[in-house]
């Protein structure tokens, strides 16, 4: 039976307003937080209170959205924003995206044990094989199939550990009197290629505290399975409820297992978005507001879309006519769509059923902070995840409400630490250590 207290949390901090299109807008949130390197620390030393493992800043190298009424989705440059947290922080878990498609392995290798001896061990690299069109753009390139990208991503992930191990562990001599920095000899090239990369190297930069950054992935399909399992520590996942949850969760550790790697040692978290009031209609109410401050119309298309019915942004604020309701149907395809039909059955609004989250990516859960802790406990009890990967809708609040009220509760509970393990993100996560490519 696994330690209850092991559950593994990751605060997502986005562009710094929250998963909401909306939360820019929200009374008493910072407009400028996209910008504003003092409210990314903010958040990151509220979550470091709430003993919180890591840190997660997911990126796309492109413009993905129409900034005329919503800000960006990403960091600035996750790097450069988590290395400004780096320090305003002393034990919280650092991890970034960057696409092993449009990167070299000698700068993403650079960058992230850089910001690995910087924070003390503390890093985390979210490797994910991009697919955007608009991203491939911006690098004068075009998309390249399934196959070649997932191939690169081996490849890349290969030379990336082989160059953090090629500054061998003990080179550093720092001998003042000798006048000797470094000793050469432990540190080498490489000397690896393949298919699509190569590098010499060696890379100039001792080991942390920690060996070497964490890696991550966050990709479907049996090829990212392939990649969590011969490489990952941790995989962010999309499930919807607990039993597609629990298949995937098994799925990874199989191949965790297929690659002769401990299943224990490779955590899944799935993301769930917390929107969290002193009652659940307090809750739905504060959704309402931040839908309030987004424009609606697509949505409430997608959701006639789900549903099988048409439906108008005319009539969002009335309930779907007998006829319609006739006709709505849960799309089998969509695990959403029960949850959404019982919504519409039920004679809300359209406004109310988008307002409970139906067709967010993640789950939604508006309630009361028992509410949320009850909904982490079934999935991590069940065995669904090994923890989650928190999607606050609007950050300025979220993350202290999140620390404030439901760290406490999952406490008392016995279902999450009371302080962190060690120092480095390894020993928060409770695996193993790693210095080099694993042989």
């Amino acid at each position: 039976m696994r330690n209850r207290t092991n559950m593994q949390i990751a605060m997502q901090l986005g562009a710094g307003f929250g998963i909401d299109s909306g939360a820019w807008r929200m009374p008493g949130g910072d407009p400028t937080a996209y910008t504003n390197m003092d409210s990314y620390v903010k958040l990151a030393q509220t979550a470091e209170r709430g003993k919180i493992q890591m840190l997660f800043m997911a990126d796309t190298p492109a413009l993905g959205v129409d900034l005329t009424n919503r800000p960006p989705q990403s960091p600035m440059d996750p790097m450069l924003a988590l290395t400004v947290i780096a320090r305003e922080t002393e034990r919280i878990g650092l991890v970034a995206t960057l696409s092993t498609t449009f990167n070299d392995p000698y700068n993403v290798a650079r960058q992230f044990k850089a910001l690995d001896v910087i924070s003390h061990g503390r890093a985390g690299w979210n490797a994910v094989t991009t697919s955007n069109q608009a991203a491939a753009a911006n690098f004068g390139s075009q998309v390249a199939s399934r196959t070649e990208r997932y191939e690169r991503a081996h490849e890349f992930i290969q030379l990336v550990q082989a160059l953090w191990g090629s500054w061998e562990e003990g080179a550093m001599t720092l001998d003042v009197e000798k006048g000797i920095y470094a000793n050469m000899n432990k540190i080498k090239p490489i000397n690896l290629g393949g298919k699509y990369l190569s590098s010499h190297g060696p890379l100039p930069i001792p080991p942390s505290e920690q060996g070497q950054p964490v890696i991550f992935q966050a990709g479907g399909g049996q090829e990212g399975l392939e990649l969590a399992g011969l490489y990952a520590s941790g995989v962010y996942a999309s499930p919807y409820d607990i039993p597609s949850a629990k298949a995937y969760r098994e799925m990874v550790r199989q191949s965790a297992v297929k690659f002769g790697r401990n299943p224990d040692e490779v955590k899944v978290l799935p993301g769930f978005i917390p929107s969290i009031a002193s009652t659940e209609d307090e809750a739905i109410e504060r959704r309402k507001q931040l839908d309030g401050y987004t424009d609606l119309t697509g949505k409430v298309s997608y959701l006639g879309a789900m549903l099988g019915v048409p439906l108008s942004f005319d009539d969002i604020d009335r309930p779907l006519s007998p006829e319609l309701r006739k006709y709505a149907k849960a799309n089998p395809q969509d695990p959403r769509s029960p949850r959404a039909l019982e919504l519409v059955m039920r004679g809300m609004t359209i406004r109310d059923v988008l307002a409970h989250g139906v067709i967010n990516y993640h789950p939604v859960i508006a309630g009361t902070p028992e509410q949320v802790a009850d909904f982490m406990e079934e999935w991590y009890v069940s065995g669904a995840c090994d923890g989650f990967a928190i999607q606050p809708d609007a950050s300025f609040d979220g993350v202290s409400d999140f620390v404030d009220y439901v760290i406490p509760i999952l406490q008392k509970r016995g279902l999450f630490h009371k302080d962190y393990e060690g120092t480095t993100l390894r020993e928060h996560m409770g695996v193993s250590y790693q210095y080099g490519l694993r042989l």
